[in-house]
């Protein structure tokens, strides 16, 4: 395992773990009595799982994917009592039997908070929260790009399709058979094929909103159909 993963860190800063309000029992028992004890405790059941974790368990890089797992092997007797012991904490896991393995994993970022945060991993989880926020902002990034991409994808294809409907009607019946509002706009848009609805608004004599621009063009449109 690198010790740059996100794994590494994570069970470095669990080995290093120090609960200061453990009981006796937990205190001193081993990791080999913990599957025998009755984990009754809160502490004693954190500590249970903060053991099995070290041994056999995995964490994503949460920059990349969020997968939190523990995958035990066959012998393994208290896959059932883990899973309750996960339930009970609010972290339910879920379960897929392997050829000589059971997994249990996780997937749901705020599952994954509050599993670092019940097995005292607490620099690992302000590490975890820190790249959701940016994979959180960067998402926001890429929707609000791919949003103005395919809002300018239809401007241009509506302008297009605006200058083929003018040139039409200017090689079959000339752009002065149009009424004069709209002769008008028809010759700004074929001058400024790269203008806004609201810049050709504002050439207009009198200026006209980006709504009425809008009418005068899909009116020329139907017209240009129809030539």
């Amino acid at each position: 395992m690198s010790q740059t993963s996100f794994s590494y860190k994570v069970k470095a800063e669990l080995c290093a773990f120090t609960d200061r309000h453990a009981c006796l029992q937990c205190t001193t028992a081993e990791w080999t009595d913990l599957q025998r004890l009755p984990l009754k405790k809160s502490c004693c059941k954190k500590k249970f799982m903060r053991e099995l974790f070290i041994a056999f368990g995995t964490a994503s890089d949460p920059a990349k994917t969020y997968h939190v797992e523990f995958l035990l092997p066959q012998t393994f007797s208290k896959v059932q009592p883990l899973v309750a012991m996960l339930q009970g904490f609010g972290v339910p896991p879920r379960q897929k039997q392997r050829k000589n393995q059971c997994q249990l994993y996780i997937k749901e970022a705020d599952h994954i908070v509050k599993l670092l945060n019940l097995l005292g991993a607490h620099r690992a989880l302000l590490a975890f929260e820190n790249l959701r926020v940016l994979r959180g902002i960067n998402n926001q990034v890429n929707r609000s790009v791919n949003c103005e991409t395919a809002n300018l994808s239809k401007t241009v294809s509506a302008a297009l399709g605006q200058i083929e409907a003018i040139r039409h009607i200017a090689a079959s019946a000339g752009l002065q058979s149009l009424p004069p509002h709209l002769e008008e706009v028809a010759r700004l848009r074929l001058a400024y094929p790269d203008a806004t609805l609201q810049e050709i608004g504002q050439m207009l004599s009198p200026p006209v909103g980006k709504s009425g621009v809008n009418h005068r063009l899909r009116k020329i449109s139907q017209l240009g159909r129809c030539h």
